[in-house]
């Protein structure tokens, strides 16, 4: 599943994210592009069980690979 929550403000790519996150099912992977890195993200997803991985693109945003 692809989330694309450039152009948002926060804390709205965190929101839509978690809210994604909660109807994926396990084993699953979620990728969200972000205009910025989201560092207050990766402390929820810790706290979730959920692995993440951060590539930063050529266009300067960021590709979050998460799987629950």
């Amino acid at each position: 599943m692809k989330l694309d929550n450039r152009g948002l403000e926060p804390p709205q790519p965190m929101m839509r994210t978690l809210a994604t996150l909660e109807d994926l099912p396990e084993g699953e992977t979620l990728s969200i592009i972000n205009d910025r890195r989201p560092m207050f993200l990766y402390e929820q997803l810790d706290e979730m069980g959920c692995r993440h991985v951060t590539s930063e693109l050529e266009d300067g945003s960021f590709l979050i690979e998460i799987k629950k």
